[in-house]
């Protein structure tokens, strides 16, 4: 239990722009999964990449580092 009280106050350190940078994030994992099955999509998975990373950078900073 002691996690998920770690993982829930760190979470609540959220504004909107990370919580919706976090969905987008989300998204763009989904999309790389779905196309790493051939014949699905038919964009370039590093777009995809690229995407996650953009979006994942400010939600993973406010989790782990800001007090």
């Amino acid at each position: 239990m002691r996690l998920l009280e770690e993982m829930d106050r760190q979470i609540k350190k959220f504004g909107i722009i990370e919580e919706k940078l976090a969905q987008g994030a989300g998204i763009f994992f989904a999309l790389i999964m779905v196309k790493l099955k051939p014949g699905i999509m038919d964009l370039s998975i590093w777009r995809f990449v690229v995407l996650l990373i953009v979006c994942a950078i400010r939600p993973l900073y406010v989790f782990y580092f800001k007090k």
